[in-house]
């Protein structure tokens, strides 16, 4: 009867620390979540004041559109490489999005220019929004599984931007909406793919996490703003 006492609070005792290690991982996911997220809406907001700055000098920022892109790759990969050093990656990570807010502008403005162009930015970026909101509260509750798409979404980010290079060349609005098309439906599953990543622990850092999620919001938002800057133009 000793003996039976002994292993049964021995198990017991297993039990509790099994249930405290758990609440300590769940607890330390939930902050690394909300850092995540925060840091994702720090983002939008920097890029956002590049934007806003950017349409006043959008002429000037239309004739160095490649340098500020090789500068905006430049600061994401330093931003990767120096993810874990405090202070430098938050100067990186809003570096980063400042200077893409920047590269937005030429495209704000020519939208800005149609007839009802400040309606179709509103409408684009209050149906990225709801189609970001949405699509990450379903990633977060759905017990289906989005990890094992993350090869195929590559090789259509690959092939998507190929056929970007190749349409500035042939200037082909037919192509330019089909590319735009194809885009929106391939970051909104990234949002899916983001989102449980981030949920499982995937990412090392809330930086990568937030990167992600930027990045997955942004090129949604530009591909619904060619979408309906196309037909806004047909109107």
């Amino acid at each position: 009867m000793g003996l039976y006492d002994r292993n049964y609070i021995s198990q017991r005792s297993q039990g509790s620390q099994a249930e405290y290690a758990n609440e300590a991982t769940q607890a330390s996911l939930g902050v690394f979540i909300k850092q995540t997220y925060q840091l994702f809406a720090a983002s939008l907001l920097a890029a956002s004041s590049g934007a806003y700055i950017g349409i006043g000098f959008a002429p000037t920022i239309a004739s160095w559109f490649f340098g500020l892109v090789i500068l905006e790759f430049a600061l994401l990969f330093g931003l990767y490489a120096a993810k874990k050093k405090a202070g430098l990656n938050l100067i990186l990570l809003f570096g980063f999005t400042f200077v893409s807010g920047l590269t937005l502008a030429p495209l704000l403005t020519s939208i800005l220019g149609l007839a009802g162009g400040a309606s179709i930015v509103a409408n684009a970026f209050m149906l990225t929004t709801v189609a970001f909101g949405g699509l990450s509260i379903f990633a977060m509750n759905t017990k289906r599984d989005f990890s094992a798409m993350g090869k195929m979404l590559f090789i259509t980010l690959i092939v998507i931007v190929v056929a970007g290079l190749i349409n500035i060349f042939l200037g082909s609005p037919i192509l330019q909406l089909a590319i735009a098309s194809i885009g929106a439906i391939l970051f909104s599953a990234f949002i899916l793919y983001d989102t449980q990543n981030i949920i499982r622990g995937a990412y090392e850092t809330p930086i990568e996490g937030a990167i992600a999620l930027y990045l997955d919001f942004l090129n949604l938002f530009v591909s619904l703003l060619q979408i309906l800057g196309l037909f806004g133009k047909d109107e």
